[in-house]
């Protein structure tokens, strides 16, 4: 999905698209990373914090009602003010009754060029987490997420059957096509290996368009447990598409291929205690 400035019309755009994947058959749906406004942590701006909300809140609500009405379950990734000066780049996950389960607060927060999120977002406090939902147990994790195996790794032992990546990433427009198709390799390679690594399906959405510098580079993928791509978006269009997982094969890869059974948990504590140390 692109967007705009109109934090309105992007809400109302992502209400007709949930409801346009439910009609193709969806039981989940997850929209991108902070899909109400432009990525507006391309700057440091503090006009900006009027962006946030509340969680639940006003958006939440308006998902609320239409995950009761159409029997799905949403994961909406919003701006969160948590408190006069205290905010959060979090994930609202919606059952299919439209009962609020809870909330992901982003734990790894990115400060580079073009991503100036350190300025906006404290890091979660919440931990990993793992909601139960009608249709499964579900790990929300939030884009800079992606390139940490822990974080994959941990929300998977805790019970997760499929985790979901809302994403904004994109492309300087000054690179290169060569980096352009190394980064974006690079992006789906590591959260292939989340796949593989643990024996769940991943489901990763990005945005699209060009916003400032910087053109979001789309690429939406879903995966199987063994970090197979069973489907993958275009770089520039607008798509709302719904994947079949079978949620079943994760006990035949990790049965076939045990590298979640078969792992030392020893290794962890040494590795622990050397970064404290």
């Amino acid at each position: 999905m692109s967007c705009t400035a109109d934090k309105a019309a992007n809400i109302a755009k992502a209400l007709e698209k949930t409801r346009e994947a439910a009609q193709k058959g969806a039981q989940i749906v997850c929209l991108q990373e902070l899909f109400a406004s432009l990525y507006f942590c391309d700057v440091e701006a503090y006009e900006n914090f009027k962006l946030a909300e509340a969680i639940p809140g006003p958006t939440t609500e308006q998902f609320q009602k239409l995950a009761q009405e159409l029997g799905i379950v949403v994961i909406a990734s919003l701006f969160e003010k948590r408190t006069q000066g205290l905010y959060h780049n979090t994930a609202a996950v919606i059952d299919a009754d439209g009962s609020y389960l809870g909330k992901y607060r982003k734990m790894h927060i990115p400060d580079d060029p073009g991503y100036y999120e350190k300025f906006y977002f404290t890091p979660g406090d919440l931990g990993y987490k793992v909601f139960h939902t009608k249709f499964g147990k579900l790990g929300v994790l939030i884009c800079w997420d992606q390139w940490y195996p822990e974080a994959a790794r941990i929300t998977a032992l805790m019970g997760a059957e499929v985790l979901f990546y809302p994403t904004a990433i994109g492309w300087a427009t000054r690179q290169t096509e060569e980096v352009n198709q190394d980064q974006y390799s690079a992006w789906q390679v590591i959260q292939r290996s989340h796949a593989i690594a643990n024996g769940v399906p991943v489901v990763s959405v990005n945005r699209v368009g060009q916003e400032g510098d910087m053109l979001f580079w789309g690429g939406s993928f879903v995966t199987n447990a063994y970090g197979k791509v069973l489907y993958q978006a275009s770089h520039d269009r607008e798509e709302v598409h719904v994947q079949t997982i079978d949620l079943e094969q994760s006990d035949y890869y990790r049965t076939h291929w045990p590298f979640l059974r078969d792992r030392r948990i020893d290794s962890y504590d040494v590795i622990t205690q050397r970064l404290i140390d």
